[in-house]
């Protein structure tokens, strides 16, 4: 990611904060957090933190722990990478926002590598978000995308989520398993996507055929719009194909994280049928 994507990305909230004692005045949450720490990531909380510190790629900063973190840390992976710094719990809530649960654990960490569109491989499976804004939404889609085996997320800079914070938390730990990919023009990114071989699956609940009855073919770009919004009409005119999900029940429409899971399941057995 270039200096001016992450200044973009970490310039923005993407995740109001609730009141609280003491706490109403703060503004914007304390500028995010100082820029995410002079545009690097923040990450907290036991799997998050865990995943990093397993990943090789992923450069720490700064770790803090507390005594009974720092336990726990030492029977999951034995010796550390990075020496931890010993804090107290209250001393690691007061660089978080409000309702954060940190579980003990806090890191100050270089952004990972992040793949372009041109790199990516003739078999890929990716997702394609067109501007869900709700981190822990694009959180709850990063973990499941890690499950799935996806190559990439591609989002833009604006409109989009830091890779950092509330999502990372959310994830679970899925960030150090799924690379993003920011482009400035999700419509074009979708047109280089098409001129590479992707077959670019739109997710409508007004889609003209079932997910399952798309012919699929390597490589593949499921792409997922907002709730309420849905797709933008240029994204729709990208795709190659508008898919609904059919459900059984009463209710039609999924949380966008929730119709994520179940269109990534039946992809992937899809495919899996066809190598």
């Amino acid at each position: 990611m270039s200096d001016d994507q992450r200044r973009s990305r970490h310039g923005k909230s993407g995740h109001g904060h609730k009141s609280g004692p003491g706490r109403s005045n703060r503004p914007d949450w304390r500028a995010r957090r100082a820029a995410e720490i002079e545009d690097g990531v923040v990450l907290y909380g036991w799997h998050p933190v865990v995943e990093a510190l397993s990943n090789p790629k992923r450069r720490i900063r700064r770790l803090l722990v507390t005594e009974n973190a720092q336990r726990r840390l030492a029977e999951e992976l034995g010796t550390l990478r990075v020496t931890p710094e010993l804090a107290r719990p209250d001393e690691i809530a007061r660089k978080l926002d409000p309702d954060a649960v940190h579980q003990g654990l806090y890191v100050e960490a270089d952004p990972l590598p992040s793949p372009t569109i041109e790199t990516m491989n003739a078999r890929s499976l990716i997702l394609v978000l067109d501007q869900i804004t709700d981190p822990h939404n694009v959180g709850a889609i990063v973990r499941t995308a890690a499950a799935f085996g996806v190559d990439s997320i591609v989002t833009t800079a604006r409109h989009s989520p830091s890779a950092t914070g509330v999502m990372a938390k959310s994830a679970s730990g899925g960030l150090e398993h799924v690379p993003f990919t920011i482009v400035r023009n999700l419509a074009g990114a979708l047109q280089t996507l098409r001129e590479r071989g992707f077959l670019c699956i739109g997710l409508d609940s007004a889609g003209e055929t079932e997910l399952e009855a798309v012919p699929l073919r390597r490589p593949v770009a499921l792409v997922l719009g907002a709730e309420g919004k849905g797709l933008r009409q240029l994204t729709r005119e990208r795709c190659n194909v508008l898919a609904r999900l059919d459900m059984p029940g009463s209710i039609k429409s999924l949380n966008v994280s929730n119709a994520a899971a179940v269109a990534l399941y039946a992809t992937s057995r899809a495919l899996a049928a066809l190598d």
